[in-house]
């Protein structure tokens, strides 16, 4: 597997002590065949470069993204030369962004402090964004109520939102997910504007008011805060868990590929120091489980959408299996329907298609395990950009980025609604 993990110097006051990318680099990195992708994965597997996939190799023809630490980039580019590797700098200074997306945090917590209500077209530390959950609850108790689903493996609550119109009645329900992995800040900005759209726009827009009519929503906006709040505190990049590997230095697993869903199989790594260790057994991370737990103790879901970031896709099971999902003709066809809606704001284009052949093979995901467990209307959104930012979408892409997701949010849960089974 071609993950490794990125370690770099705790240096100086950013968001605390966060990791420092002085002179760090993103490069693309162009593979046109199996040979292509063989040199590359020789290249981030070197334990000499300390390199970090962002966007890994796919579908031949698909870019990768790899973020080269300023020490590597002679090294790095002298091998993609010698190997006739192409590619390209999409992000020439790492820390000049980070360092823009601080002060735009520092001055909006400021504001904030100072008595203003909460901006969606900023991100948000983790109390920030449970902060906001109450304030909806509280000011829409009729419609919206904050639950406890469990907590974390470092002991913090995870919270959802739910949004009915039934009062108490076991209805048919929508799960949406986001930040699962944690460094994909513009899911958790997406899911906290999306819950307070829900509740503004009930009883104002005809097609949310009759959804609402007939399911339930539950929204889980942060579905890894220990890792979230390890993305403010220390190192901007994190993706995993933060639970502890007995036997290792390393630490985490990746909560997306931890579902029992031909878990530890193709996609997944069994090195818990890969950014895609699946961990000791299906399950084994608290977060998952609590969602598992919780799903399948309600027994009425109809619906699952997890949101991610970044590359504009819109995907549905298998990421496990070339295999066609037995309903994968309407699952597309609804995808397709979503991606033109979300394109129909401000022409913002996304690939459809199944996991698997879209982006790469992935096993323990939890649409597949959602599926597979009898919610037949899975879905991932991988939201913008397509690598121009990557993780580091500015704040004023929020809300254009919630505005067209909610079109594409609205058109599955229509479909939803309409073909109850």
């Amino acid at each position: 597997m071609w993950w490794i993990v990125f370690f770099g110097a705790l240096i100086g006051p950013g968001i605390c002590s966060r990791e420092k990318f002085f002179g760090d680099q993103v490069f693309r990195i162009n593979v046109r065949n199996g040979e292509e992708i063989s040199k590359l994965i020789q290249l981030v597997n070197s334990d000499d470069f300390k390199l970090n996939v962002w966007k890994s190799p796919s579908t031949f023809g698909r870019p990768v993204d790899v973020l080269v630490p300023s020490v590597s980039l002679l090294p790095v580019k002298s091998f993609l030369k010698s190997q006739g590797l192409e590619y390209s700098v999409t992000i020439e200074d790492l820390q000049a962004l980070l360092d823009n997306e601080d002060e735009e945090m520092r001055h909006n917590e400021g504001q904030e402090r100072s008595g203003s209500n909460f901006n969606y077209g900023a991100y948000h530390s983790l109390d920030a964004i449970y902060h906001e959950m109450d304030s909806i609850a509280t000011d829409f108790p009729d419609l919206a109520r904050r639950v406890k689903i469990g907590q974390t493996f470092e002991k913090r609550p995870m919270y959802v939102l739910k949004f009915s119109t039934g009062g108490d009645k076991q209805r048919p329900a929508i799960w949406l997910n986001a930040g699962i992995h944690s460094r994909e800040w513009i899911s958790q900005a997406t899911a906290i504007w999306t819950a307070r759209k829900i509740v503004s726009d009930y009883q104002k827009d005809p097609v949310i008011t009759s959804i609402l009519e007939k399911v339930d929503i539950f929204l889980l906006p942060v579905a890894n805060p220990d890792g979230y709040v390890y993305t403010h505190t220390q190192n901007r990049f994190w993706r995993k868990t933060r639970s502890l590997n007995p036997g290792s230095r390393c630490i985490g697993t990746d909560p997306n590929r931890n579902w029992n869903a031909s878990f530890a199989g193709t996609g997944a790594s069994d090195n818990p120091c890969s950014e895609v260790y699946h961990g000791p057994h299906a399950n084994s991370e608290v977060e998952v489980k609590s969602v598992v737990d919780f799903i399948q103790k309600h027994g009425n879901f109809k619906c699952f959408i997890d949101l991610h970031s970044y590359s504009q896709l819109l995907m549905y099971p298998y990421g496990y299996s070339m295999k066609k999902a037995p309903d994968a003709e309407e699952l597309d066809d609804v995808a397709r329907q979503a991606a033109e809606a979300l394109a129909s704001l401000s022409g913002t284009k996304y690939q459809v298609g199944p996991t698997c052949t879209t982006v790469y093979p992935a096993s323990g995901s939890s649409i597949d395990w959602a599926y597979d467990n009898g919610i037949k209307y899975s879905f991932t959104f991988e939201l913008r950009d397509t690598g121009h930012y990557g993780f580091l979408l500015p704040a004023n892409q929020i809300i254009p980025t919630a505005e067209e997701t909610w079109l594409g949010l609205k058109t599955i849960m229509e479909h939803v609604r309409d073909n109850l089974y």
